[in-house]
């Protein structure tokens, strides 16, 4: 009998045992992740956002089902702006707590501003059925208004897109993209009408933040390169051409675009070294075959003959100075070297030559317009001389003055200086290389300072716009005609 009650009593703490123990799992897995989810929200408010993510991505691990561990990920990944990221842990909040109204109110902000209406509105009239706060009340009747109006706008863009009424659609996508700054459709529209417009620089901006907005967006990185070959900048034409087909090998367009823009690039490149080496008659042919490779776009063909001109002058000095030797008076010759001295930034001998010209030759107009084109130059090289400050020649390309800037920028960071006179001097350079660089990248502005005017100093500008108040690239010119650039978004 006693032999049986032990027997029993042993069943009884088996039975009890095993749930205990399992107890006791669960009970040391919780503490882990409220450990994680207490350091993840210290974390989170010093700032230190990647940290606080991990023990996020810990806390989901270690509890699935822990909706506040999605919640708490979701603030950090909106705090380091990846709403892509954010909504399907907002939706799991929602899954596994239908009634969490401040995670379905956020979950409507977030559609709303990738534009996605119906589904932001169907949250926000969730939310005003769910006995929110007075607080939650006010901003999900608000937004829900709010995207009402937007779907008026964007029935209407569309209607002026469809009408070919692009400055009209601009405006109405403006209002929209102020509310659905994530909408892509949006910009990709908006994009199209600034191309129809002419405003290529405003296009590119958009065109950029589709292509960050949607990953596999091989659209917009073959518009981009397009954009940018056809206003004459062939190595961002390359760069945007080759995330096109990194995203997608077999890519048609951009694999046939990737060979144009390749063959171009290569041949500017080889006709520089060529030129650097002193190798003119083949500088020039390679020039030529540039102009052959493109012939419809001005950019390049003006490049061109701006590189041949140059290649030319270079070995123009010394026969001309022969030619001067025996024939001193002869006034073509003299103006010739003149403007080879010019390209050549020697100033002064240009003068000499140009003023011994004139002796001869007193109602030359060429004279007179060289003459005063080189005193100009001569005067601004005396004083800032952004070429100079990069160490770079005039006909230096965009590639060279943006390695320049960047080897100088390096050297004279302020922050590399500590005595307080030596830093002074270095925060006045650096602000000269910037503004070199910002002159020299910039054609207009470059173009400009080559007519001896500089865009930097307000008294040379006599009023005109100040470049570092707004951009003002090529707004209004359409270099691509009336109707030869058209890219199809498929909106309808």
């Amino acid at each position: 009998m006693g032999t049986m009650l032990m027997l029993a009593e042993n069943k009884v703490e088996n039975r009890l045992s095993l749930p205990l123990s399992l107890l006791c799992v669960k009970c040391g897995r919780d503490g882990v992740v409220d450990n994680h989810m207490e350091m993840g929200k210290k974390l989170l408010a010093a700032g230190q956002l990647a940290d606080a993510l991990s023990h996020f991505h810990a806390a989901v691990d270690g509890d699935p089902n822990n909706y506040l561990a999605y919640y708490r990920r979701a603030t950090v990944f909106l705090a380091m702006g990846k709403s892509k990221s954010a909504l399907p842990d907002l939706s799991k909040v929602i899954e596994l707590k239908p009634d969490f109204t401040s995670a379905r109110l956020q979950r409507g902000n977030l559609l709303l501003k990738h534009g996605k209406l119906d589904e932001a509105e169907s949250d926000f009239k969730k939310v005003l059925k769910s006995n929110p706060t007075d607080k939650e009340e006010k901003e999900a009747q608000s937004q829900l208004t709010k995207s009402d109006e937007i779907q008026r706008l964007v029935v209407e863009a569309h209607s002026s897109y469809e009408n070919k009424d692009y400055v009209t659609a601009a405006s109405q996508l403006d209002t929209i993209i102020e509310t659905c700054n994530w909408d892509v459709r949006s910009r990709e529209m908006r994009a199209e009408c600034f191309i129809q417009m002419g405003e290529m620089w405003k296009a590119i901006s958009d065109l950029k933040a589709t292509s960050k907005l949607r990953n596999d967006n091989t659209q917009a990185f073959y518009k981009l390169s397009t954009i940018y070959y056809n206003l004459g900048d062939h190595e961002m034409s390359l760069n945007e051409v080759r995330e096109c087909l990194k995203l997608d090998p077999d890519h048609k367009q951009c694999y046939s675009h990737y060979k144009l823009v390749k063959k171009l690039n290569k041949q500017i490149q080889s006709a520089e070294e060529l030129i650097q080496e002193q190798r003119y008659d083949d500088a020039v042919s390679k020039y030529e075959a540039v102009m052959k490779t493109e012939p419809n776009v001005h950019h390049y063909s003006l490049l061109a003959k701006q590189r041949i001109c140059h290649a030319l002058s270079s070995r123009a000095i010394p026969v001309c100075s022969e030619v001067l030797q025996s024939d001193p008076q002869n006034v073509n010759v003299l103006k010739d070297r003149a403007e080879a001295y010019v390209q050549e930034e020697q100033y002064e001998e240009a003068i000499k030559d140009y003023e011994t010209a004139g002796q001869h030759s007193e109602n030359d107009r060429q004279i007179k317009e060289g003459l005063e084109k080189a005193q100009r130059l001569l005067k601004q090289s005396q004083k800032r001389d952004y070429y100079k400050i990069l160490g770079v020649k005039r006909t230096a390309q965009k590639k060279e003055i943006i390695k320049a800037y960047r080897k100088l920028a390096q050297q004279w960071h302020p922050d590399n200086f500590q005595d307080p006179e030596e830093k002074k001097a270095a925060e006045k350079k650096f602000i000269d290389i910037a503004q070199a660089k910002e002159v020299l990248t910039d054609p207009d502005m470059r173009n400009k300072f080559d007519r001896g005017e500089d865009p930097m100093d307000p008294e040379s500008q006599q009023g005109h716009h100040h470049p570092f108040y707004g951009f003002h690239g090529s707004q209004g010119f359409n270099p691509f005609g009336s109707g030869s650039f058209n890219f199809k978004f498929g909106f309808n």
